[in-house]
């Protein structure tokens, strides 16, 4: 028997990874001949990066501008193909993010993406053919 694991992470609780060695753990006790292929996912927002990363994908880490001006280091994830192309996958919450600013109304009203343009601009300069965008 063959099982699939794939789940998202269980936000506050689990990551996605370790949310899916769980359930195998607990497959593979009831079916201990079954293979177990984890397979974490992610919805797009949080854990988005860990999910490719953890799919075989290189992450790398840019100085870019925060959502408010201020300088914050933002991952992304980039994995070449044997056609030459490669695709990156860039969370977008990493540059632009709550997260990284104080949510005040002033704030929400001064926020900009330019620190996800600056990830778009590494990606293509890494090589990127595809560019993934988690929106989360």
């Amino acid at each position: 028997m063959r099982i699939l694991i794939a789940p998202d992470k269980f936000k506050g609780s689990l990551t996605a990874a370790e949310a899916a060695a769980a359930i195998a753990e607990g497959a593979l006790r009831v079916y201990p001949d079954a293979v177990a292929n984890q397979f974490p996912i992610a919805d797009g927002g949080e854990g988005t990066l860990e999910a490719a990363v953890s799919a075989g994908y290189e992450e790398r880490l840019n100085a870019v501008v925060g959502p408010i001006l201020a300088p914050v280091g933002a991952a992304w994830a980039i994995r070449k193909n044997s056609d030459g192309g490669a695709v990156a996958v860039i969370e977008t919450a990493q540059a632009s993010g709550l997260a990284e600013m104080e949510p005040t109304p002033a704030n929400a009203l001064r926020a900009h993406s330019y620190g996800c343009g600056q990830l778009i601009a590494a990606a293509l300069d890494d090589g990127a053919t595809e560019i993934v965008l988690g929106l989360g």
